[in-house]
């Protein structure tokens, strides 16, 4: 697993590849936020089979990002975003709601309930947010954005085996979190919910506001270690792995 910033990561289960919300681009339109650190490649040798977009706000999905890969890629998106992506271009999309479940080549992915808004402000469509259940000879949890909910003790209970990796918002963009996100505290609470074996820490340290690195530099630059720390109080049997954008990380299975 690798992981390239912000929400954006690259998966692969027994050779089946899938980049999870890819937000590619030194910008977020039509934010203003820049990427604070390098924006990642992608080897064009490793095929793409299937995008994984947990819903619809610009830092996931992002149009300009998409078109960077093949137009016949898979997107796999939630109920109410189908028709908006085809009419935009893409040829093979495929919408989802919490519980289905679709085979891409050997792994089943699996929509998961997110307690998150999905629309698309100003004026784009609304749609549903999902998490993802990824399942081959590993299990990895991509929870998109989310509040921790009770109903992520379910999750782990669905597989035929214990979840190896949970890929965990901490952070985000700005100086400030609002409702439907998880700190590094939630983040580490949920994992007394979840029991991976497994951890690592997404939505922090990539996209900063102009101007504001010097307000809450510590908003930037601390989610990922803070994770850490409250993780070995919360859940000591959860191995986590603290990766900088562009870094990698072998999905634990033990």
């Amino acid at each position: 697993m690798r992981w390239l910033g912000h929400a954006t990561t690259a998966i692969e289960v027994d050779g089946v590849r899938l980049l999870t919300d890819p937000v590619l681009l030194p910008q977020v339109t039509p934010l203003v936020h820049r990427r604070a650190v390098e924006a990642p490649t992608l080897d064009p040798a490793h095929r793409i089979d299937a995008v994984l977009i947990s819903h619809a706000h610009h830092d996931h999905l992002d149009l300009r990002s998409l078109r960077l890969l093949p137009r016949d890629t898979l997107i796999v998106v939630p109920q109410g975003l189908g028709k908006w992506m085809t009419r935009r271009g893409f040829r093979h999309v495929e919408e989802m709601t919490v519980g289905r479940s679709i085979t891409i080549g050997s792994v089943r992915v699996t929509a998961t309930h997110a307690a998150h808004s999905g629309a698309r402000l100003p004026f784009g469509p609304r749609a549903l947010a999902l998490g993802y259940l990824v399942q081959g000879s590993v299990a990895v949890y991509f929870a998109g954005d989310t509040e921790v909910f009770e109903g992520m003790r379910e999750i782990p209970r669905a597989l035929d085996t214990p979840l190896t990796t949970a890929l965990l918002p901490v952070g985000g963009w700005g100086p400030t979190l609002r409702s439907g996100h998880m700190d590094p505290r939630h983040a580490a609470a949920a994992l007394r919910l979840l029991h991976p074996a497994q951890a690592i820490p997404i939505h922090w340290g990539t996209y900063w506001p102009r101007g504001l690195a010097r307000l809450r530099p510590e908003r930037f630059h601390q989610p990922g270690a803070t994770f850490a720390a409250e993780s070995a109080e919360a859940a000591p049997g959860v191995r986590v792995d603290v990766l900088r954008p562009g870094e990698s990380s072998f999905l634990a299975d033990s």
